[in-house]
């Protein structure tokens, strides 16, 4: 019988740099002449302005759509349908990680290239073989894997600088899970996010990753407050889109991303932000390790310097309901969830029961 292998998978290209948004037809002349955009409300007339102008510059055909705040499956046939009925042969999305997710899922349904500029650093979604498929109502309903990573990921420093301090802290919190998520499936030796077995190199990734964060997390974030690009800001940013989602894909998620999917259930928390509720996943998960304290110590300073919530309540939970949270319990260990990918056995009792202390913990370090 055959071993499942290990894999490492990446965008074919990832460049990171200032005022990249203008040279847009520079990336999709290598993949395309017609490009579909699906962008942002808050950025699409830029997008119209410098994107667009540059790509009939350049010979080049474009279009722009705004995004309808949701990745379902209605929005991505919606675009789908728009991109087909312009002849489109390459899909460009623009904007945060929802938006993203809908640009990859159109451009594999249409077998497309996609090219991708996240205007926000508040997830890894952008280097992923992966969009999350939400229902209309907003909460978590599948993953759609796909065969390959996006084509090129473009990163403008400038404009991430720019957008709201909130976004670029979540993306902190999602990457400052990815190493130890990795290590757990790892261990484990679980099942990463292309369906095959953690790679040494995947675990190697998602260290740097948390190596960056330690060390710049106080100067980008000084940086981004004051809407400044800075070598602090932009190796936090190649940590929070690039080495963390390859260090994620290739090392493995676990219970953090888990509990985060199960609290989608928690209406309370449905204006959280992703890296907000993966905060609170990794201290579950450190809670179920019984990590020790230094680590604990670590991961709570870069959660406090972000200006993450630290607390379910800071996240905007009202009142603490146990059936609510029991329920977020039983999502997060469902059969294919990432909860599996931990290194020893655990029931929907020990999750729940994690959570809790979880809180409680976060509550002493809050006012310590």
């Amino acid at each position: 019988m055959n071993k499942t292998p290990r894999t490492v998978t990446s965008p074919k290209k990832f460049v990171i740099g200032r005022g990249l948004l203008q040279q847009m037809h520079d990336y999709v002349k290598d993949f395309g002449d017609n490009a579909f955009i699906i962008s942002d409300e808050f950025i699409l007339q830029r997008v119209n302005d410098e994107a667009i102008a540059g790509l009939k510059q350049a010979g080049l055909k474009g279009v722009s759509e705004k995004f309808n705040y949701e990745c379902t499956e209605v929005e991505i046939k919606r675009l789908g349908a728009l991109a087909e009925a312009q002849q489109a042969n390459v899909i460009v999305g623009i904007g945060g990680g929802k938006t993203l997710d809908s640009a990859k899922a159109v451009a594999y349904y249409h077998k497309l290239p996609v090219i991708l500029f996240p205007t926000i650093a508040s997830t890894d979604a952008p280097c992923t073989a992966l969009a999350v498929i939400y229902t209309e109502q907003g909460e978590f309903e599948r993953y759609l894997f796909l065969p390959q990573n996006p084509d090129a990921v473009i990163a403008d420093t400038s404009i991430i600088a720019a957008a709201p301090v909130r976004f670029f802290a979540a993306g902190v919190g999602d990457a400052l899970a990815t190493y130890f998520e990795a290590r757990a499936c790892y261990a484990a030796d679980g099942v990463n996010l292309v369906l095959k077995k953690p790679s040494r190199t995947g675990l190697g990734l998602a260290q740097l990753c948390y190596q960056l964060l330690s060390e710049n997390v106080d100067a980008a974030m000084d940086a981004v407050k004051n809407k400044a690009s800075t070598p602090a800001l932009e190796q936090t940013i190649e940590a929070t889109i690039y080495l963390s989602g390859v260090g994620a894909e290739a090392g493995g998620l676990a219970a953090a991303h888990a509990v985060n999917n199960g609290m989608s259930a928690v209406p309370d928390l449905h204006r959280a932000q992703h890296g907000e509720k993966v905060v609170f996943g990794l201290l579950t998960q450190l809670v179920l390790e019984n990590a020790p304290r230094a680590e604990i110590d670590e991961v709570v300073r870069i959660i406090k310097v972000a200006g993450l919530p630290l607390t379910l309540q800071d996240m905007g939970l009202k009142t603490f309901v146990e059936a609510e949270w029991r329920k977020v319990a039983e999502i997060a260990c469902a059969d294919g969830d990432t909860m599996g990918n931990m290194p020893m056995e655990l029931t929907v009792d020990d999750v729940y029961e994690a959570m809790v202390a979880a809180n409680a913990l976060a509550e002493r370090y809050k006012n310590a």
